[in-house]
């Protein structure tokens, strides 16, 4: 078992940035792709950017790509998402996810675990 647990979340304007945060524990962390997949209301869940766990490959959403960044800190047992010049359509929960795989998969029912979820809310 992995459990995740993510945190970061928050109201913040349009333009602004913010970090989140997903700290694990149980098995080895290491060992997992690592995503952050967001839903917002009345949509699915759509899968933002992802890390393989050496840090060599990484993955973004056409959507976020150039203002987002994924990163991990193995010895943390932690995974970073960087968000940069926040849109309102960026509002969403955003949930880390933990796939033991050796490649960044954008299908969400390909990871095993899953975070609680942090609320990101951008305003115009």
């Amino acid at each position: 078992q992995v459990q995740l647990v993510e945190s970061g979340g928050g109201l913040v304007q349009a333009g602004g940035s913010l970090r989140l945060s997903c700290a694990a524990s149980g098995r080895t962390f290491s060992n997992y792709v690592m995503g952050w997949f967001r839903q917002a209301p009345g949509k699915e869940r759509e899968f933002v950017a992802g890390i393989n766990w050496i840090s060599t490959s990484t993955y973004y959403a056409d959507s976020v790509k150039g203002r987002f960044t994924i990163s991990r800190v193995n010895a943390e047992n932690t995974v970073y998402l960087q968000m940069n010049s926040l849109k309102p359509e960026d509002t969403a929960v955003y949930y880390c996810a933990a796939d033991r795989a050796f490649r960044v998969v954008v299908t969400a029912g390909e990871y095993d675990y899953w975070g609680q979820g942090t609320q990101v809310t951008v305003s115009s």
